[in-house]
């Protein structure tokens, strides 16, 4: 096996994409049977391996097993059901109308599988993030290659002997590695490739994907803001916040709270709103509780102690800053009214830190929000009617919700994706399926009903000259 990923280069991603190719051109995935068998031994390869799924998680990233249930088993199974009770409707053709000067005819949109298409994963979410889109593919009709991420080695590894053993290894497959084998697989042309990660990989994605134009899905990040108004439930939206931020992955989330906004007035009850129920949520000391992931690695860990420890920075923590390297876990930490041009405020977090932004009028908290890039999400809470339309109407972002967090993306009638540098591209439910299809055009005509009208042009052009 470590000879197998040791010498996996662009000759061997070659011969890879070429015989999955000749499976798709084949037609064996494009039955609603394959499909079916597909999505179910996937939904059984799930529940039958459980305790292997969640010891993995937590070996990865210390993921406490109830977090590892909700937030990627139990909502994996649940796209997995969704796919098969919907399938055989997202197949069938659309029926559209045609023109009276068409008639008789008849159109339809009938969905077709891409081919062969890449999915590359990330670390912090790996077992769902890995097969969520994989779903999508294989609900289309696709064959597949999986990309797992290499910091979480053992979760990649749980998804390579999983996946050979459970489903269609001619046309469904994985690629383990690192960036030697990335790079290999992105050598070469694809038919479509889906990334979640970060925006500078995702740049070196889209760049490589350029070279054959192959259509990309960025699934990546950003700064998510929470605007929190003085007209709210403090104690729902204290607990709301935390499970979107230090419940969710220790912060290492991209659709988590990156920092709140509220009003100068406000922020002294909102800070200790949150330190009551930080305690209660996880205890006195924070790093005896078992309900909190850690930070995936010291690289990780290195670069949040950076953001607190910066000099424009490390003064404004209000809550929090201890830190325990052998542990790789920071205690939950609170900042007060960093600098907007401090390092904490110019890139996306990622972990357990939360500065809090303070402005006189709440409203002014959507310049503030426009003037950064587009998050992924954005967050308000607040009980006034006329400030939640106003919120949805001024701030662009990916998605949104209002008075909660992270909870949109288990929706799955809503599209989840992001906007300009938060990414590109829609996935989740029905909208996975059509990611990884082809909306083809079809019109029909008979040979009745053919008008002479349209062959004037072409018998007599002298009618149509202009003297």
């Amino acid at each position: 096996m470590e000879e197998q990923k040791r010498t996996f280069d662009a000759e061997r991603a070659a011969l890879l994409v070429k015989d999955l190719r000749n499976n798709f051109r084949s037609g064996r995935t494009r039955s609603y049977e394959w499909r079916v068998a597909q999505l179910q031994s996937i939904w059984r390869m799930i529940d039958e391996n459980e305790k292997m799924i969640v010891e993995a998680l937590y070996e990865d990233l210390g993921k406490p097993e109830l977090e590892s249930f909700t937030a990627e088993i139990t909502m994996l199974k649940s796209s997995s059901k969704e796919a098969l009770e919907q399938l055989k409707r997202w197949m069938t053709p659309e029926k559209v109308k045609t023109s009276v000067s068409l008639y008789p005819s008849s159109a339809e949109i009938v969905s077709e599988p891409l081919g062969v298409v890449l999915v590359i994963s990330t670390w912090n979410f790996p077992f769902l993030l890995s097969l969520d889109p994989v779903i999508g593919a294989i609900a289309a009709g696709n064959a597949v290659v999986l990309k797992p991420s290499e910091l979480a080695p053992a979760t990649s590894s749980v998804l390579a002997k999983l996946l050979e053993k459970y489903v269609d290894r001619s046309a469904i497959t994985v690629v383990e590695g690192a960036v030697a084998e990335t790079s290999a697989l992105l050598e070469q042309k694809w038919d479509k490739i889906f990334f979640t990660g970060g925006g500078r990989v995702g740049r070196i994605v889209l760049t490589a994907a350029a070279k054959h134009l192959t259509p990309v899905v960025l699934e990546l990040g950003g700064k998510c803001p929470a605007v929190v108004d003085s007209n709210v439930n403090i104690e729902v939206a204290v607990r709301r916040i935390i499970a979107g931020k230090w419940a969710c992955n220790n912060g290492q989330a991209c659709i988590g709270v990156d920092y709140i906004i509220t009003t100068t007035d406000f922020a002294p009850k909102l800070i200790d709103a949150l330190k009551n129920g930080l305690e209660e949520f996880f205890g006195k000391d924070p790093f005896e509780s078992k309900d909190r992931s850690r930070i995936v690695n010291s690289f990780h860990f290195k670069r949040l102690v950076g953001l607190m420890d910066e000099v424009k920075v490390s003064d404004k923590i209000v809550l929090g800053g201890q830190r325990d390297e052998s542990q790789l876990q920071i205690a939950p930490t609170i900042l007060l009214n960093v600098p907007e041009d401090s390092l904490i405020m110019q890139e996306e977090i990622f972990g357990p830190l939360l500065p809090i932004l303070t402005v006189d009028n709440v409203e002014d908290s959507f310049e503030m929000i426009n003037e950064k890039s587009k998050p992924l999400v954005a967050y308000l809470f607040s009980a006034d009617e006329q400030l939640k339309k106003k919120f949805v109407q001024n701030v662009s972002s990916g998605g949104m919700a209002i008075n909660d967090t992270v909870i949109q993306v288990s929706v799955s009638s809503l599209p989840f994706g992001g906007v300009g540098e938060s990414g590109m591209g829609l996935y989740h439910g029905k909208f996975s399926f059509e990611t990884f299809s082809h909306k083809k055009a079809v019109l029909y005509r008979s040979f009745a009903g053919d008008s002479s009208l349209r062959w004037v042009n072409a018998c007599c052009p002298d009618l149509f000259q202009v003297y």
